[in-house]
């Protein structure tokens, strides 16, 4: 599985590279911020939903700690999804939020 750190994404949005990121923490979690743009589907609603998620893009997915993030990116990889998982989540987000 692909992993970047919560620095490593944060370095590409403010270097102006365009990212998809889906956020797969809970809506209690994401009120309280997330990163700008990111699609927001938690993990539960993942396989329902796969039809929001180009496959033809690169996906970067967060989560809280970085748990529910892997298991997302499992998840999108056995589907056929090019995904990478943010292994630190949201704890360590030093960036902006929305």
């Amino acid at each position: 599985m692909k992993r970047i750190t919560a620095k490593e994404l944060n370095q590409k949005l403010t270097s102006g590279e365009e990212v998809n990121i889906i956020d797969v923490r809970e809506d209690n979690e994401v009120a309280e911020g997330k990163i700008p743009g990111a699609k927001h589907i938690p993990l539960g609603e993942l396989e329902e939903r796969l039809d929001e998620i180009d496959k033809d893009q690169h996906h970067y997915v967060t989560c809280n700690a970085g748990r529910r993030g892997s298991k997302a990116s499992g998840i999108l990889s056995l589907k056929g999804y090019d995904v990478t998982n943010m292994e630190d989540g949201m704890s360590k987000w030093e960036g902006k939020t929305e």
